[in-house]
């Protein structure tokens, strides 16, 4: 049985200061942090058995994850993507793993059908584009045959990797590495086959500003909601939402729109306001 590792650890620096304030997994999207919205995805397509990793600000990711029945795996070093895996592979079981960014967010992916599709020693799901396009090479039968800049056969399209990947059993992992460096492009000169599951829907990088302020912009579409607002929350009546979210416990004040903004849990924001992050801690502006 496929089992999942969720990749938690990471310094998010892309994202700072917010990834100062909250670890980048904890940073909410619509009305659940990040990797409780992946969480909710791994779930729904039948996976139950899933560890993630902890490092920066590892209380935060720590308490999400127990509060979800999901195994810790602490780094007190960063081990990389490889040795994420490597060190929760006694919890995870030696069969095929389903390993999630947990700052990628893909609503549309098809979980079901990409765990079904694993040949080869790995499967990655790819986004399509044009020949010679992204970060990833396929060939006409859907083999990868470029990785970062490196050519191993003749590519018919390119594409961009979401991060987002089955890993199958019979690739050895290295105690520190990175999966794409030090596993997949050996794997690749060597011959070992690595395929390609295509995705037509978008996907979201919550580790940007630009990322995560789009993320929650498409959770509230995927909804048909113009605007959320928890329920312990208060708006005040002179207070027009317009493409904004409204955490737990947050206030809206003064009068005026609100517009395309993420107001975070316990945070105060006064109206009239546009493009930013509130959160208790300060203001980001978005553009």
């Amino acid at each position: 049985m496929t089992s999942a590792m969720v990749l938690a650890a990471g310094l998010g620096t892309r994202l700072r200061p917010l990834s100062d304030w909250r670890a980048k997994p904890a940073v909410p999207v619509g009305d659940a942090p990040a990797m409780v919205q992946v969480l909710r995805a791994l779930r729904a397509a039948g996976l139950a058995r899933i560890a993630c990793n902890t490092h920066h600000r590892a209380a935060d990711v720590r308490s999400l994850a127990e509060a979800e029945g999901v195994f810790v795996s602490h780094e007190e070093d960063l081990l990389g993507t490889a040795g994420g895996v490597a060190g929760a592979r006694g919890f995870l079981g030696p069969g095929p793993v389903l390993v999630y960014n947990a700052d990628i967010l893909a609503p549309g992916l098809d979980l079901v059908r990409l765990t079904a599709s694993l040949r080869g020693e790995a499967v990655l799901a790819v986004r399509l584009g044009p020949k010679d396009s992204g970060n990833v090479g396929i060939d006409a039968h859907g083999r990868v045959v470029r990785l970062r800049k490196q050519s191993f056969g003749v590519e018919a399209q390119g594409g961009e990797f979401l991060g987002i990947h089955v890993l199958g059993a019979g690739l050895a992992l290295p105690r520190v590495g990175c999966l794409v460096g030090d596993v997949y492009l050996p794997a690749l000169a060597r011959g070992v086959e690595l395929s390609a599951f295509p995705v037509d829907t978008p996907f979201f990088d919550v580790g940007s500003l630009e990322g995560y302020a789009a993320a929650n912009d498409a959770w509230l579409s995927a909804r048909g909601l113009d605007a959320w607002v928890a329920g312990d929350a208060e708006v005040g009546e002179g207070v027009r939402l317009e493409r904004s979210v409204v955490g737990a416990r947050a206030r809206v004040t003064g009068s005026g729109v609100v517009a395309r903004c993420v107001v975070w849990p316990d945070a105060h924001v006064m109206a009239p306001l546009s493009d930013a992050v509130v959160t208790p801690h300060g203001t980001i502006a978005l553009r």
